[in-house]
């Protein structure tokens, strides 16, 4: 079983068992009879080629598989073949229907477009006189069957929009001009990994995405070498330069000699190793070749850093002087800006005059308010003596009444405290009287208990008397 067939096995949900005879039969031919199993077969076939080619398992010849495009050839019908249901046999049908939908769309046509592939009506073809004879034959249900494969490549858009969407986020922070240049391979080694895949976009796919993003997203410029993202205050990205394309060469100029020095450093020490080692088994020919190879590889490496060295102090000027244009270019817009401003404001003297004319409008209707305070007061006059004295008769009576207040109120209390002392009183005396009622029960129980004791002395006497009586007889 090929890598395709297990992913699509193992991932797809239309690819169960129980549907595999129906997606590998010529389904083309029931277009008319059942038109929603036909559909529902040919989104689950372009749909799973589409998500296998994105995850990297369509077959290649490459280690790197495409990942935004799919090369429809005889390898492709034979990565799908199963052992029980044989090829798909209405493989062809599936490929003319995704890219009449628009879903695939031929890479040649894509790649010679000079507009986008969102303008309405963008690349309709207009069907030949076999194409309505076929669709008429097919409506009427013959033929459909056995729909034979075109081979080609085509640019699975699904892939392509959400690679190009993830690109441009990252992409959003980059503000600097230096620092949004880059030649083409750089970009791609930049921003070429797709989020939790394990390929780096191939050389095609980067080709096919720069296109996207400047032709039909707008986020950055592309002139096949130099890639140059759009600054965050422009409307739509600027065109190359001379000058943008110099930089994108002198960075990776800079990055071509930082590898360089990386690898003759570890060439230089591998040869001292070689000569030690070399001089520990007494081989002294060995040792002296390597030691003269360490030299060489020495000398080269200086002079790798010192033009490195150079290199890196010109991108500095260049940085320098990119952040000092645009800055300058805010300058003269701010210029612009408040030229235009004092133009509208007409310069100190027109405002020396309105400021004067405000006072002056201000002072008039200071005065006029002052002339109807004068009229109110000689109209409504009042006789300021009758105000004071009704002033003070409501004082007077507002006074009678809290004092009134607080003399219930005082009363209220003393009454409620002489009644509070006087049950204070009812209740000593309660007491009282219960402490002499139970003094007398107790010496009236003490008297009776005497008198009880007397008695039964009296009474023991009484009997030892007769016993006594009753012996002498």
């Amino acid at each position: 079983m090929s890598e395709l067939l297990t992913y699509l096995l193992d991932n797809e949900p239309h690819f169960r068992k129980t549907r595999l005879e129906d997606l590998y039969s010529d389904f083309g031919k029931s277009r008319s009879i059942n038109p929603d199993g036909y559909h529902a077969n040919i989104t689950a076939w372009l749909q799973a080629l589409s998500h296998a080619t994105l995850a990297g398992h369509m077959p290649s010849s490459s280690a790197s598989p495409d990942l935004l495009s799919i090369s429809i050839s005889n390898d492709l019908v034979l990565a799908l073949e199963t052992r029980e249901w044989g090829r798909p046999s209405a493989l062809g049908t599936v490929v003319r229907e995704g890219m009449k939908s628009r879903l695939w769309i031929d890479v040649g046509e894509f790649e010679e477009a000079k507009e986008s592939i969102y303008k309405k009506g963008w690349t309709v073809p207009v069907p030949s006189v076999g194409d309505v004879l076929g669709w008429g034959l097919r409506q009427l249900g013959f033929g459909g069957g056995d729909e034979k494969l075109v081979e080609g490549r085509v640019v699975v858009l699904e892939n392509l929009e959400g690679v190009g969407k993830e690109v441009a986020k990252r992409t959003e922070g980059v503000r600097g001009r230096v620092e949004r240049i880059f030649s083409r391979e750089a970009f791609r080694e930049t921003y070429g990994v797709v989020a939790g895949k394990e390929n780096i976009l191939t050389e095609a796919d980067m080709e096919i995405l720069l296109k996207f993003l400047a032709r039909d997203k707008g986020v950055l410029s592309y002139d096949g070498v130099t890639v140059k993202l759009q600054a965050p205050n422009e409307k739509t990205p600027s065109p190359i330069t001379a000058e943008d394309t110099t930089i994108a060469s002198l960075k990776t100029l800079i990055k071509d000699l930082e590898v360089q020095t990386d690898v003759l450093t570890k060439k230089v020490d591998e040869l001292a190793a070689t000569a030690k080692e070399a001089v520990a088994r007494k081989n002294r020919v060995s040792a002296l070749a390597a030691l003269r190879s360490k030299k060489l590889a020495e000398t080269t490496l200086t002079k790798r850093h010192a033009t490195l060295a150079q290199l890196e102090e010109v991108f500095s000027k260049i940085e320098q002087a990119a952040d000092q244009v645009e800055l300058v270019s805010v300058m003269e817009a701010s210029t612009r800006v408040l030229t235009g401003l004092n133009k509208e404001v007409g310069g100190v003297e027109r405002v020396d005059d309105v400021v004067d004319q405000l006072r002056e409008q201000m002072s008039q209707v200071d005065e006029v308010g002052n002339v109807i305070a004068e009229v109110g007061q000689g109209v409504n006059a009042v006789d300021e003596e009758e105000v004071d004295d009704e002033l003070e008769a409501m004082e007077r009576e507002e006074r009678e009444k809290r004092e009134e207040k607080e003399r219930e109120e005082r009363e209220k209390h003393e009454a409620a405290e002489t009644k509070r002392k006087l049950d204070a009183l009812e209740d000593a005396e309660r007491q009282t009287k219960g402490a002499a009622a139970k003094k007398q029960a107790d010496e009236e129980a003490k008297t009776a208990g005497k008198a009880s004791t007397e008695k039964v002395i009296e009474g023991e006497l009484k009997r030892l008397s007769l016993d006594a009586d009753k012996v002498l007889a």
